[in-house]
């Protein structure tokens, strides 16, 4: 369980495919304090630690991962949005985030007005249902709130702050690249409660 509160960035080492995926080895500021099994969002994908490689970490994704996910986009020298799980006793300041990546989609618009930046996602109709205005979602492990939700265009809006854009990976997106959705996990729960309901 992780809280869409990036700790840091990371950078892409190497990430040669395998017969069965791939192995990702990243540059990781706090890899001296990870152990072998532990769990790291990358991306917004929770990830387990394979190898520690001295001042970085390697992870073998199944190609699976790859299928449903937009880390097979990722290339060497690329910036990751990094997290490590949360604590019992953490403050949770984001939102509750499972690391699963729900559908990957197209970043519309990422553009400066003022001192923020307007951040514009293509939002797939088969997810629709579970983002509201106000709203929270993951973006690439961001936890952000949907400002606007515009069905008709089939996308949503965040704003994001001038420090968000620093201590994430957000400075190297542009429009037309493809970004990990996690969808609030409240709202999949209320969905499948509300079916169960209505089918007794």
């Amino acid at each position: 369980m992780f809280t869409g509160l990036v700790e840091t960035t990371g950078s892409v080492r190497t990430f040669p495919r395998t017969e069965t995926g791939a192995r990702l080895e990243l540059e990781i500021p706090f890899a001296g304090e990870l152990g072998l099994g532990e769990s790291v969002a990358v991306n917004g994908c929770c990830l387990t630690v394979a190898e520690l490689t001295g001042g970085g970490a390697a992870f073998d994704l199944l190609a699976q991962t790859l299928r449903v996910t937009g880390l097979g986009d990722l290339a060497e020298g690329d910036t990751v949005n990094l997290e490590r799980a949360l604590r019992a006793d953490s403050r949770l300041g984001g939102h509750f985030v499972q690391g699963h990546v729900d559908t990957v989609a197209e970043i519309l618009a990422l553009e400066p007005v003022g001192d923020d930046y307007r951040f514009e996602v293509a939002l797939p109709g088969d997810f629709a249902r579970y983002l509201i205005p106000k709203g929270s979602i993951a973006i690439d492990g961001i936890s952000l709130t949907a400002a606007e939700v515009d069905d008709t265009r089939g996308s949503f809006t965040c704003w994001i702050t001038p420090h968000t854009y620093a201590v994430t990976n957000l400075a190297g997106r542009r429009a037309g690249q493809r970004a990990n959705l996690e969808f609030d996990l409240l709202a999949k729960h209320l969905e499948r409660l509300a079916s169960s309901l209505q089918e007794g």
